[in-house]
């Protein structure tokens, strides 16, 4: 007579909480260490993370520099309104690629070796992966902050400070969850690099990253203002604008006006739905 295979997140009767908790804890931890082993015996990730949106700042800054005078809602400079945007571009593009490690230890077996090991929880393995993209995608904006401070694009302060946090902090952890299920979706690296392809820059020119919506076609409007990406730069750049709190309109919608908060309330659903369509696909992968 067989018995029912226990849940990926159901802990024998006997074992203590605290015990439990403090193995899924170091099992965490040693998976994430594993990951920050991997990049820093190959940093070029890191490296081309935070040197394309860099590139990006002063390409672009540069570019529209001479700029007619009211060229933009406010009269501000174009690389202080185009900073918001690539600082929530570098977390996106580093949690949309939180998939490829997963997918690499797929193709070469070091996922299978994980989950016949004796593993406590083999929920550990996602949240070492949600905890080192969390931590690289963080690492790479305050990066692109801090520059977008010394070309003189502006400084949110340390209060605005941790609102921008907590939103890319939203935004990574809504980007990664996707990202993970399609690691297990998809058949192989190639086809989750070609999926990141098609939906990294697409969602980057369909917000309003590099131009506000008024300068939008009315069918493009409609498409930024739906855009994850649009929720996380607006009420960063009304930080950078010295908007604190957000409880004023950020964005100025076809179909409404929103506050920052609407705007990090809009995220947050975001991240809970995406963790909850994800999880069984997870759950199923894993066991």
């Amino acid at each position: 007579m067989t018995s029912a295979s226990p849940s990926l997140n159901t802990l024998p009767a006997d074992t203590p909480p605290s015990s439990a908790l403090g193995e899924i804890l170091q099992e965490t931890l040693a998976l994430t260490g594993r990951l920050f082993v991997q990049l820093r015996r190959r940093p070029s990730t890191l490296i081309a993370g935070v040197l394309q949106p860099l590139i990006w700042l002063l390409l672009f800054g540069a570019l529209f520099a001479n700029a007619p005078s009211g060229f933009l809602p406010g009269g501000e400079s174009y690389g202080r309104f185009f900073g918001a945007g690539v600082i929530v571009f570098t977390a996106f593009s580093a949690a949309l690629n939180a998939g490829l490690p997963v997918m690499f230890d797929r193709e070469f077996g070091f996922l299978n070796r994980l989950l016949v090991a004796p593993l406590r929880s083999r929920s550990s393995i996602v949240f070492a992966s949600v905890l080192y993209i969390s931590s690289l995608s963080l690492i790479q904006s305050l990066a692109i902050i801090g520059a977008a401070a010394l070309l003189g694009y502006g400084w949110p302060g340390f209060a605005g400070l941790l609102v921008v946090v907590l939103t890319l902090g939203l935004l990574v952890f809504a980007v990664t969850a996707l990202s993970l299920g399609l690691a297990f979706a998809l058949p192989g690296h190639i086809e989750m690099i070609a999926a990141i392809f098609v939906v990294n820059l697409p969602l980057l020119f369909a917000s309003t990253a590099l131009a506000p919506l008024s300068f939008m076609p009315s069918w493009l409007a409609w498409l930024a203002a739906v855009n994850p990406l649009t929720f996380a730069i607006e009420p960063i750049r009304a930080l950078y604008s010295g908007q604190l709190p957000l409880s004023e309109v950020v964005l100025q919608a076809p179909y409404g006006s929103l506050t920052g908060y609407a705007c990090l309330w809009i995220l947050f659903a975001l991240a809970l739905t995406l963790f909850l369509l994800v999880r069984p696909l997870l759950d199923r992968k894993l066991q």
